[in-house]
């Protein structure tokens, strides 16, 4: 590892920690040249799939988009943004563990729609309505429908 204050390539780790949450390890480095110390992370880097989207053209995997989504869902929510990253890591991990090179988006819909079920039902129901493309009040209905029939059988 190269130095970032003198750029001599003579560092040593004196200290290192794995976060397994976010599937990292933070090193503490010595330069052995000049003597000031430095944190390196390290991260697994794999492949996220392309995004296939409705009209069949195709995008990078971006996790802000999901990200920003899930936020304007819970937007003025009791949901706090760790919970809300949580949830997130796991859309991507459904997505890595599919081992596809390429998905469709809706599927990534669905996985976000199954953790905002999780979260906020509110959430889900705003999410459903933009990504369902409602048009009626009854499309709102069906899907209120669908949250109030998922909370009985978990009773």
């Amino acid at each position: 590892m190269k130095c970032p204050f003198c750029g001599s390539e003579d560092t040593q780790v004196v200290d290192t920690r794995a976060n397994l949450e976010a599937n990292t390890i933070r090193r503490r480095r010595k330069c052995v040249q000049c003597e000031k110390r430095f944190t390196t992370y390290e991260r697994v880097d794999l492949k996220m799939p392309r995004l296939v989207k409705k009209d069949g053209s195709r995008t990078d995997f971006d996790r802000d988009k999901i990200m920003g989504s899930m936020m304007l869902a819970l937007r003025k929510r009791p949901v706090a943004t760790e919970e809300i990253e949580a949830a997130v890591d796991r859309v991507i991990e459904r997505l890595r563990s599919l081992g596809e090179r390429e998905v469709p988006t809706s599927r990534v819909g669905d996985f976000v729609m199954r953790e905002l079920a999780k979260l906020d039902k509110i959430a889900y129901i705003r999410f459903a309505s933009v990504y369902r493309s409602f048009e009626t009040p009854d499309d709102f209905r069906e899907v209120v429908q669908e949250v109030k029939a998922s909370r009985k059988k978990r009773r």
